[in-house]
């Protein structure tokens, strides 16, 4: 990929099925991680992670536009759709899902439903959520919308099923470093990410393995709490 693809900077698009820990009775051989930490260091490529039908949907159109190497990631399960059927997707764009004033949460692909429920949860404990849907990591968030929100809320933290130091580490670089993010903190930044270890087998192996619920109300609750 990187020489025939990448390097050559060919109009080539990879569409990648079955992505992340949503394999779990399947076990460790079918699941990877490491794929978007791969793709986006390669040049010229643009990686983009889908959260439900609608929104594959709408990238691959968008792809289809698109002149250059990219990389479409999706998982196989069914998910509730939470984008708009007819929501255009904008390469590079970050988009607000849910508006809050407490704290921000940024995510992508497969973690949006778990963050979701998660701020749910919080909601009913009186605290008030942001939430950042990245769609694409390369290129990032071309109009800082996410630095937008930080404003507003001063708390962040940084949510993907990625390994530690993986995809959640990037997104924090971006924000925190390249868009001067940490000006407006009020308490330090979080990164909450799938544990640092090879996926177990069973249903259960995709909770175990990656963020949970309880996890990220946890997080948060600390945070507010500073």
């Amino acid at each position: 990929i990187r020489q025939s693809v990448a390097y050559s900077d060919k109009n080539v698009k990879i569409c990648a099925s079955h992505a992340g820990l949503t394999l779990g009775e399947d076990g460790a051989t079918h699941q990877i991680l490491e794929d978007i930490g791969l793709m986006k260091m390669l040049p010229g490529m643009t990686v983009i992670n889908t959260c439900d039908y609608n929104q594959t949907k709408a990238a691959t159109i968008a792809l289809a536009e698109h002149h250059g190497p990219a990389y479409l990631r999706f998982g196989r399960p069914v998910v509730p759709n939470f984008m708009p059927a007819d929501e255009p997707f904008v390469i590079g764009k970050a988009i607000l899902l849910n508006e809050g004033t407490d704290v921000t949460i940024v995510t992508y692909g497969s973690t949006l439903r778990i963050v979701l429920e998660s701020t749910e949860t919080l909601d009913k404990m009186g605290i008030s959520c942001e939430v950042m849907d990245v769609q694409t990591l390369l290129p990032f968030d071309i109009n800082h919308k996410i630095v937008e929100s930080l404003k507003k809320t001063n708390r962040i933290v940084f949510i993907d099923e990625d390994v530690p130091g993986g995809a959640a580490a990037y997104m924090f670089n971006k924000v925190m470093e390249e868009q001067g993010g940490y000006k407006f903190l009020d308490t330090s930044p979080r990164t909450i990410t799938a544990k640092a270890h090879r996926p177990s087998y069973g249903s259960d192996g995709d909770y175990f393995s990656k963020p949970n619920s309880e996890d990220i109300v946890a997080v948060i609750k600390k945070m507010l709490a500073e």
